[in-house]
């Protein structure tokens, strides 16, 4: 029976993407495993795999169609012996499958939609179930319910695997009349301001990523209590190591930054207390070190991931940072490489900037903002001395860490970079 392609999910927080290529043509036989398209997601361009094998007897969405939703009908592909009058039904989306009992098992069904119009049945995937009852939403989906006195399980989620998200609960009446709160501040159009005074501009349009960044860092600000704890460290003698490790090295080069992602790490397994991450139902403890590290590309910001980075060396570090910015910049990384992470580092020193505050990247717990190394004078003996100092300022969750947890945290990674022979050994 012909087999329907649908859009895929191919990031927890892509609801649509970009159908940016299609390696096959109608009329190719595909195997299983084969790259049949390119999609552009709310993070990176990524390759898709038949997980069939057939004919491509129709594309339904032509390449280069940009908010595809998820789910969506993009092709059929034909089994052998089948023709393009066995598609007939696939022309028209996927009739919708009946929704399925809560079930334990978080699989993806496949189910078979009745015959119609004498054509063959197609093979469409069904959503996540919800399990056990469990209402899926968003924090701030969550809250805004709350305020509204909205029922959330009187809704449907669009989002991911049938979350519930902000734009559900705009279309939702409200149940019973909210409490009264401070009236939001208003939001300005900044178009028709500028339309009204007469300032020139240019329009840019947001890419899929900035809206999703967008959309986090509003979602982090309003919904998580971030508080803010500051320590100086000198680097001296860090510099000093590393001068000396690049010196005998040939086929690579440790960063500063190498050495912040290291002592990031190893700050954490020596002190687990601040690797952690809240929910409403418990605080999770993480038993393994990974650090995202922020990279600027053209389409915005985002995170690839040093796993288990305090039992890596430097060197190690160093090669892995390199080729995931590398694949970051290009818009190549698989959702395993940037998804995740216990910790984020944010380090703007390169640009000459010496302190500021960055905003957590749910759900994790906190994010360390590296300001420049520079000169300054410190007090040493009584006498006042030259040192190269670094500003790091911590940004946490205050409902998972408190501030002398995180205080702490900062002591320890101040010890690992002024003493950075234990980041070697």
């Amino acid at each position: 029976m012909p087999h329907n392609v649908l859009m895929p999910a191919l990031s927890p927080t892509m609801t649509e993407g970009k159908l940016a290529k299609w390696v096959k043509k109608e009329g190719d036989t595909v195997k299983a495993g084969q790259v049949i398209a390119e999609i552009e997601t709310d993070k990176a361009t990524m390759e898709v795999e038949a997980v069939d094998e057939g004919v491509i007897g129709k594309i339904l969405v032509p390449e280069g169609t940009d908010g595809v939703a998820v789910n969506t009908l993009i092709a059929v592909l034909l089994e052998e012996g089948e023709t393009a009058a066995d598609i007939k039904a696939a022309a028209a989306p996927a009739p919708k499958a009946a929704a399925p009992a809560p079930a334990p098992a978080a699989t993806v069904k496949t189910v078979t939609p009745a015959n119609t119009q004498g054509a063959a049945p197609q093979k469409t995937v069904a959503l996540l179930p919800q399990k056990g009852g469990r209402i899926y939403a968003s924090p701030l989906a969550k809250r805004l319910a709350k305020e509204r006195g909205i029922d959330l399980s009187t809704l449907k989620g669009s989002g991911p695997h049938g979350r519930i998200v902000k734009s559900d609960l705009d279309k939702a009446p409200a149940t019973v009349a909210p409490a009264k709160s401070a009236a939001p501040a208003s939001s300005i159009d900044a178009k028709a301001l500028a339309d009204a005074y007469g300032i020139p501009y240019t329009l840019q349009p947001n890419s899929g990523v900035r809206k999703v960044i967008a959309r986090r860092l509003l979602e982090s600000k309003q919904t998580v209590p971030h508080f803010y704890l500051t320590v100086d460290c000198e680097l001296d003698a860090l510099l000093k190591i590393r001068q000396d490790l690049n010196e005998g090295a040939t086929d690579f080069k440790i960063s500063v930054n190498d050495f912040i992602i290291k002592a990031t790490a190893a700050a954490l397994v020596k002190f687990p207390a601040a690797n952690v991450s809240w929910t409403d139902d418990a605080i999770l403890q993480y038993e393994r070190a990974d650090v995202s590290v922020a990279v600027a590309t053209p389409n915005g910001l985002i995170t690839p991931i040093i796993k288990d980075a305090a039992n890596k060396s430097l060197k190690v570090i160093s090669i892995e940072m390199k080729a995931l910015a590398a694949k970051a910049r290009d818009g190549k990384l698989q959702p395993a490489e940037f998804q995740g992470g216990t910790i984020s580092v944010s380090n703007l020193g390169m640009f000459g900037i010496r302190e500021f505050g960055a905003i957590i990247n749910p759900p994790q717990g906190a994010i360390l903002a590296v300001g420049a190394g520079e000169q300054r004078a410190v007090i040493k003996g009584g006498e006042v001395k030259p040192a190269t100092v670094m500003t790091v300022t911590m940004s946490l969750d205050h409902r998972a860490i408190d501030g002398a947890v995180g205080a702490e945290f900062l002591q320890i990674f101040k010890k690992l970079i002024e003493s950075p022979m234990s980041l070697i050994l």
